[in-house]
């Protein structure tokens, strides 16, 4: 397969701590103003533009639904992720968000290279003394900070796939800012959802009046090596990060656990950039809400205590609804905190988190913009020849909006009207 067409060459560029990752921040004016014109123009936000676009840097590999509609694009060059999907065919809206700057330059940078895609496969921790991230010794420092190449720019293996599923491999090590050394193999199996396992799955009703795609990442970590993986040398998760499109409509919403702070901690964590104000970032009775216009930057974290195993987002313009359901354990397990400091409590982690793009600060252009779901596994504490897998199901749909109310309420115990409202100036 020819993975990236473009010859890499490294460039360390201003560099930005973006979210879960730094981003570049400056870029040439004229790649600026070519992605520009590709993001801000509708007639190419559609599926097949998208399509088109990739196809001239990537090696594709496309799976449908068995209706045609529900499409999914996987890049193998770039480990496996899904790099938009589409409920309404090739005319379709296209969801995922793509760093097309990015690929126009050709450029490549030591330490990240954020090609978009609404569904990766990373790992954690990024920070603390059981990093991946940094080197042992190393400052945590936006100098020091580097992406493992496993999950920026190695391909991985295409195993096998149907018109519906695909299935990749890949088997590498990763040594930790410890010092420990992971010997890993990774298994990636994406497949389309037909509308019936979709209904199946959320417990809800579709009809004509919806379009619906809905895909699931059967994502494994193994130990190949000869050591077991204890908490005392560091451990890895599985961590599902997606990059959708924002608008100023959108809005992210996760539910959450009641319950007293004594017993279930705090409801979020929203201090990972400074606190965010209330006009954007809103805590309710029945869950958190948090802008995705991509215009500040912002991020947050919810435990497992407090988190469900389903998150979503609306577009209120567009009327699409997007929800992430996962396998999240029902026992307190451990997951990794990734905060950049010697950590008192490493094991003490966000299952869930969501991230706004915007300015870092005034004068310098945002990546994006996008926003982002993601979630975690616990910590893998993995003999030799165990494995863990995390599973995570990406569902949008568009149309009717009594039919999509019915969704929300069914499946984040949120309506509609209740998600437009939260934010509203």
């Amino acid at each position: 397969m020819r993975g990236l067409t473009y010859k890499p060459k490294v460039k360390v560029q201003s560099l930005i701590f973006a979210g879960l990752f730094l981003v570049l921040a400056c870029t040439k004016e004229k790649s600026k103003s070519q992605i520009d014109s590709f993001n801000n123009a509708p007639e190419n936000q559609t599926f097949q533009k998208d399509f088109d676009f990739l196809e001239k840097y990537l090696d594709l590999v496309l799976l449908e639904s068995e209706s045609g509609e529900g499409k999914i694009i996987i890049s193998p060059a770039l480990q496996a992720r899904v790099m938009t999907s589409t409920a309404n065919g090739w005319s379709g809206k296209s969801y995922g968000w793509i760093n097309k700057n990015l690929f126009i330059s050709g450029d490549t940078s030591l330490h990240i290279n954020a090609y978009g895609g609404e569904e990766r496969i990373w790992f954690g921790p990024e920070g603390g003394q059981y990093s991946i991230f940094f080197k042992k010794g190393d400052e945590f420092t936006l100098d020091n900070w580097i992406t493992p190449r496993l999950i920026d720019l190695e391909p991985f293996d295409l195993i096998e796939r149907s018109n519906s599923h695909a299935l990749f491999s890949k088997s590498a090590s990763l040594k930790n800012y410890s010092g420990f050394t992971f010997d890993l193999n990774i298994e990636r199996k994406i497949s389309v959802l037909s509308q019936s396992e979709i209904s199946k799955l959320l417990n809800v009703n579709l009809n004509e009046k919806v379009k619906a795609v809905g895909y699931k990442t059967e994502n494994t970590l193994k130990n190949i090596g000869n050591k077991t993986w204890e908490k005392s040398g560091g451990l890895l998760s599985i961590w599902i990060l997606g990059m959708m499109n924002p608008s100023p409509n959108t809005t992210m919403v996760i539910p959450y656990k009641e319950g007293s702070y004594t017993e279930h901690g705090p409801i979020v964590n929203d201090d990972y950039f400074g606190k965010i104000s209330s006009n954007r970032l809103k805590v309710t009775e029945k869950a958190i809400f948090f802008k995705a216009d991509g215009k500040e930057r912002g991020k947050i974290g919810v435990s497992s205590s407090r988190a469900h195993d389903v998150l979503g987002s609306y577009d209120s313009l567009e009327n699409s609804l997007t929800l992430i359901k996962f396998n999240k354990p029902s026992d307190n397990n451990l997951y990794v905190n990734s905060k950049w400091e010697i950590q008192s409590d490493p094991f003490n982690g966000d299952v869930v988190n969501a991230y706004n793009d915007g300015p870092p600060e005034p004068g310098v252009a945002p990546l994006g913009p996008f926003y982002e779901l993601e979630t975690s596994s616990p910590a893998a504490e993995l003999k030799i020849g165990e494995e863990l897998t995390h599973i995570q199901y990406t569902f949008h749909f568009e149309g009717n909006f009594e039919a999509l109310d019915n969704i929300s309420k069914k499946t984040l115990g949120i309506s509609l009207d209740e998600i437009k409202s939260a934010l509203k100036e």
